[in-house]
């Protein structure tokens, strides 16, 4: 797609969803990701993703090359901690453009946290990762990783330009492998990358989404 569809814009909201009861799988206990912590929650529910995304993820992570892994940092969210993030970064823009309308600081916070309703986090579709090497350092990919567009003066766009060509290659490689697994990039983070949702589903051409929110149940927490 040439331009940037928001996952505010009522196209991906209109996508419907064909639930296939996929389960949440830990990563940590099925095959080899490197797993970050520092999106941690008390119940452990950063670490799980539908079964059919971590395995295109596994897939992804053959096709890098030797020395370079991929970093999972956060895949499913429930729906009210995505409900927080999304208010607590729209009351930011809020304060900070007040003469902004409702809905103008609605689109302009879904550039950086998915409207709580169609969020691919907690349909258990989506994973926010980086590249790393062998020992685990993080490579340069022009950000940290959930820089959010005024912090980072919209080099958290995918396509950025000013970064440097380093973190370019980098970014390059990472959209490669996840690409030809069959995952979707949301260009407004380049981290962030999904399968089965609403979103993906606009972008393939898909006329359902297979994955929808879920809630967290008592088997993640075992």
């Amino acid at each position: 797609m040439s331009e940037i569809v928001l996952m505010s814009d009522p196209k991906v909201a209109a996508i419907p969803v064909a639930e296939c009861g996929e389960p949440l799988v830990d990563v940590r206990r099925i095959g080899s990701l490197l797993v970050d912590t520092r999106k941690q929650d008390p119940a452990d529910a950063f670490a799980y993703l539908r079964e059919g995304v971590l395995e295109r993820l596994l897939t992804a992570q053959a096709t890098l090359p030797r020395g370079l892994r991929l970093l999972f940092v956060e895949g499913y969210r429930p729906p009210s901690l995505q409900r927080e993030y999304f208010e607590e970064y729209a009351s930011r823009l809020r304060a900070a453009q007040p003469e902004w309308s409702d809905e103008r600081i609605h689109s302009a916070a879904s550039r950086y946290v998915s409207p709580p309703d169609i969020a691919p986090h907690s349909a258990g579709a989506a994973v926010d990762l980086t590249l790393a090497d062998a020992d685990g350092r993080e490579l340069d990919l022009g950000t940290r990783m959930n820089a959010d567009p005024e912090e980072s003066a919209g080099a958290c766009y995918t396509h950025a330009a000013d970064i440097s060509e380093e973190a370019h290659a980098n970014r390059r490689l990472l959209g490669a492998a996840l690409t030809a697994a069959g995952l979707v990039n949301y260009p407004t983070e380049w981290w962030h990358w999904s399968f089965g949702d609403r979103y993906w589903a606009l972008v393939t051409g898909k006329s359902t989404a297979c994955y929808g929110p879920k809630e967290l149940g008592p088997a993640l927490s075992d």
